[in-house]
């Protein structure tokens, strides 16, 4: 067995591990921004962890209503400009702590006297020195290069962080994650199974909108790093407006499909691609009834979440059909080529 399906499957514990691990943290953070709210949140990340951030900017947003940037490091490490973020909350996400342009950017702004907030996995790291804050992920070490654990308790943290912020996010809620992926791993099985068919897939399009946009994107990067299947991205609104038009049929789609306010926008898309006979495969939950009548195949997580609970959920059949589809192409996926676990980047 793969490191990389170890690490999917201890994604209860350090969930649980974690989120019981912060609490002091997050509430002695929750007082300070309330002496000192922002009125900007930045994020900055690289890789799997910038997916991580992008899932912030829709969770921030909609629950906090505090504008959210991410940020681009290369503003800063390469063309040296200043921008100023004095009155803004920057938050560096980082498995290692070690990205060298993100820790740049967060020197950069808490030597301007932003507030400065770091979300990783390692105690020690640079990060959790330069940061005036840090939230940590307690996933353990992780030794596959493809990141999973550490991308799901990044996740966490953002919504402990909309905590923080009075974004409207109960603990209640966020004590059944654990329990929820619990559940979805009880897919493996059947994942193993489907991801045979997909053995000689070379191309491939990922679909998600709003809450589940970032696991789009993250579902997109595993399929490349560990399957090397040429996968593109994209929000179902997007990808009408003219991507769509690459599709012909048995052409493979993956769609995150939570029943909510995307659905109307997810629907479409797959009743444009049934029409194109394309192959679908839909991520989905037993609240959503309508999915597999629209799609080729559906995965479908046990019992009904509120969509904004969905996104830690939903992610673990990607990674656990990437980690599978792997192995069937005879790849490893612990040790993509040219690739390491800390990409130092300027």
């Amino acid at each position: 067995m793969s490191r990389m399906m170890k690490e999917i499957r201890e994604q209860p514990e350090a969930l649980a591990r974690t989120l019981a691990g912060s609490r002091r943290r997050v509430e002695a953070f929750r007082k300070v921004v309330a002496r000192r709210k922002p009125k900007l949140i930045v994020l900055v990340a690289r890789g799997t962890s910038d997916n991580a951030a992008l899932f912030g900017r829709y969770l921030l947003e909609i629950t906090t209503g505090i504008p959210v940037a991410l940020a681009a490091p290369s503003i800063v490490t390469l063309y040296g400009a200043q921008p100023d973020y004095r009155d803004a909350l920057v938050v560096g996400i980082s498995q290692s702590g070690e990205s060298t342009d993100t820790n740049r950017v967060m020197e950069k702004a808490r030597t301007q006297g932003a507030l400065t907030l770091g979300i990783t996995n390692e105690r020690g790291s640079s990060l959790a020195r330069i940061a005036e804050h840090v939230f940590l992920v307690r996933a353990g070490k992780e030794r596959s290069v493809a990141a999973t654990k550490t991308y799901t308790g990044q996740m966490l943290m953002v919504y402990l962080l909309a905590y923080s912020l009075g974004g409207g996010i109960r603990m209640a809620d966020l004590e059944r994650v654990p329990e929820l992926v619990e559940r979805a791993l009880g897919l493996e099985d059947e994942i193993q199974e489907l991801s045979e068919r997909y053995r000689f897939m070379s191309h491939a399009v990922v679909v998600g909108r709003g809450l589940n946009y970032s696991n789009a994107f993250e579902f997109a990067l595993k399929l490349m790093e560990t399957c090397y299947v040429v996968a593109e991205r994209f929000s179902s609104a997007d990808f009408l407006h003219g991507p769509i038009a690459l599709v012909e049929p048995s052409f493979p789609v993956f769609a995150f499909a939570p029943l909510g306010v995307t659905w109307a926008s997810i629907g479409e898309t797959l009743t444009k691609l049934q029409s194109l006979r394309a192959e679908v495969v839909a991520i989905t939950d037993g609240a959503n009834r309508e999915a597999a009548g629209r799609a080729t195949r559906v995965i479908r997580l046990p019992g009904r979440m509120r969509e904004v609970l969905t996104p830690i959920p939903y992610i673990v059949p990607a990674q656990i059909f990437s980690a599978c589809l792997a192995v069937k192409k005879g790849l490893n996926p612990d040790r993509p080529r040219m690739l390491s676990k800390v990409t130092l980047t300027l």
